[in-house]
């Protein structure tokens, strides 16, 4: 029996309004949801843990607590390291400042015996721009400060939330079940599995290519010469977790600094040359040995995620939105209804027009046989 025509009309209309409903209860409730979903990740991170000192015989409650409390004390003296590092820097920034005004003003004075004396009122322009840029940064870190502060405090909750999510795993698992008729019960004990699987390896290499990162970042800036080499490797590691882009973003940071504040074109182009061959390394080797592609998303929803979330939750939505926009795609994969919806989301339909190297080697081959 064929569907009335203002059907497909007001369902239309019911899911828009769901998703606006959605987005409005997920802003409004955010300061309350998001260490929840933050929680589930970084219980997905430390289940292997805990499971592993039950293996070795400890009960589940010693075994979890064991494990939340090691978690909290590594993340603890990690954030005490980067905040002195960064008091520090806030310390000196006025100092900076003028430093970077001065090497603009050499600049300013070199590019208008290059090019002729500028214009009264263009005279002094970028050392303007920079200076206003340079006190919008200073202020930035500041409120950078207060706000991480805020957030951490809102984050007091976390190891409980991820102490009982461990503790009652598989209390919530049984729940889901009881929710689905038998006919279904296969189809989603093979989502949930997926969802696990794909969650702990995703979360656990990306937690790994970050710490070494860090280590990499580090080191690259300190035998490059470059001043607080520790606080601006570990914040370039970071911002690592913007996938495709982070690294480079990373990168900017200290070029920035290199070029403005200790004024030295070569060890910024020594540094622009270091992040491009660690761009190179995380893309090539690191992330796909140690994260793979778990997350089967493509670069286009993969980055609107990333706004989309920062949109709603700030920081904590563009950490987030990556990995459960996977475990929706895993969803979509056994879902009929959303097949469609798991294409789009997903990397295939696309091989055709993939760069591989036998692309290359044949073209290369064409231009010599040509020649």
């Amino acid at each position: 029996m064929e569907k009335n025509p203002g059907w497909r009309l007001r369902q239309n209309t019911f899911t828009l309004l769901f998703g606006i409903l959605l987005v409005y209860v997920l802003v409004e409730t955010r300061e309350f949801l998001y260490p929840i979903f933050m929680a589930v990740l970084f219980a997905y991170l430390l289940y292997p843990v805990g499971k592993w000192l039950e293996k070795r015989g400890l009960p589940r409650i010693l075994a979890n607590f064991i494990t939340v409390v090691l978690a909290m004390a590594l993340f603890i003296g990690g954030l005490i390291l980067l905040y002195k590092q960064l008091i520090v820097f806030l310390g000196d920034f006025p100092a900076l400042q003028e430093q970077a005004l001065e090497n603009i003003d050499r600049l300013q004075e070199s590019i208008d015996k290059r090019f002729g004396a500028s214009e009264p009122d263009n005279e002094h322009w970028l050392q303007l721009q920079v200076k206003n840029t340079l006190e919008l940064s200073g202020g930035f870190l500041s409120d950078f400060v207060s706000a991480t502060t805020g957030t951490l405090a809102k984050f007091g909750l976390m190891p409980v939330y991820i102490f009982l999510f461990l503790y009652y795993r598989n209390k919530f698992e049984r729940f889901v079940y009881r929710r689905v008729s038998p006919p279904n019960l296969p189809r989603i004990k093979l989502i949930i599995y997926q969802i696990s699987n794909v969650t702990k390896h995703y979360m656990a290499g990306v937690v790994i290519v970050i710490l070494i990162l860090c280590v990499l970042n580090s080191l690259g800036l300190f035998l490059i010469g470059v001043e607080y080499w520790l606080l601006l490797g570990i914040i370039s590691a970071f911002i690592n977790f913007i996938p495709y882009f982070g690294t480079l973003i990373g990168g900017a940071i200290p070029l920035l600094y290199t070029l403005l504040v200790q004024g030295d074109p070569h060890k910024a182009l020594m540094v622009t040359l270091f992040f491009l061959v660690v761009q190179f390394t995380e893309n090539n080797i690191l992330t796909p040995n140690i994260t793979g592609s778990k997350v089967n998303i493509n670069p286009l929803f993969t980055i609107l995620s990333i706004i989309v979330g920062g949109m709603i939750w700030g920081l904590p939505g563009m950490f987030l939105a990556v990995p459960y926009l996977g475990m929706f795609k895993i969803y979509c994969d056994h879902t009929e209804e959303l097949s469609a919806w798991s294409f789009m989301l997903g990397t295939e339909g696309t091989e055709e027009h993939a760069l591989t190297l036998e692309k290359i080697r044949r073209f290369f081959s064409r231009n010599n046989n040509a020649g």
